[in-house]
């Protein structure tokens, strides 16, 4: 949980490796702003940030739409086919409440769809940037984001791909993304010990 210490030693324990790929682990987390190094205090798992999860909306949906965008100029059928499979494995997670099954399918989809492009690079990019919204996604489901509502805009990106309609596949993948922006204040307001206080941006990046 947000503000929890963790403990190399501990954590080394607990997955039965040494401590080397565990402090490596905790670098990587530093550098996405999920874990903290304090003096005096040791490592901390780091409150979440309002602010930081709308700039990595911000900044996912200028990527995102634009691969979108291109997929559907060139997507192929086959590439079509892989992401109506996973769009049933999705219904099938979920049908299940297997929370955990989806958002592995959830990642392998937007994936997908950059891969389509042949641009795997656009998904790396926005790797460390999303980290802050996944903390929100993880905590919002599955009442303040119903899977529903997921599989329903996923479907509808799937849908302007097959149809080859750049503009709708780009309004699809920007609606899809701004979910997060409706979920942020109702798990904050859930879950106040857990967010940092929020600092509006002089230009605001949610509209």
């Amino acid at each position: 949980m947000p503000g929890m210490p963790l403990s190399e030693k501990e954590v080394s324990d607990m997955f039965q490796v040494s401590r080397q790929p565990v402090r490596e682990a905790f670098i990587k987390l530093v550098e996405t702003g999920v874990l903290q190094v304090l003096p005096q205090r040791g490592t901390l798992v780091k409150k979440i940030s309002p602010r930081k999860v709308r700039e990595g909306r911000f900044i996912r949906e200028a990527i995102e739409t634009a691969v979108a965008r291109k997929a559907a100029e060139s997507i192929t059928d086959a590439q079509l086919q892989v992401l109506a499979d996973n769009l049933r494995d999705q219904k099938l997670a979920a049908k299940v409440n297997d929370t955990a099954a989806f958002l592995a399918l959830d990642e392998a989809f937007h994936f997908s769809i950059a891969q389509s492009i042949d641009c795997t690079a656009a998904w790396e990019t926005i790797q460390d940037i999303k980290a802050q919204m996944d903390r929100v996604r993880y905590l919002s489901l599955p009442d303040v984001s119903p899977l529903s509502l997921l599989i329903k805009q996923h479907a509808e990106i799937l849908s302007a791909l097959r149809s080859h309609d750049p503009g709708a596949a780009e309004e699809a993948m920007r609606q899809h993304l701004r979910e997060v922006l409706v979920s942020l204040g109702p798990i904050a307001a859930r879950y106040p010990d857990w967010f940092e206080a929020d600092e509006p941006e002089r230009v605001p990046l949610s509209n």
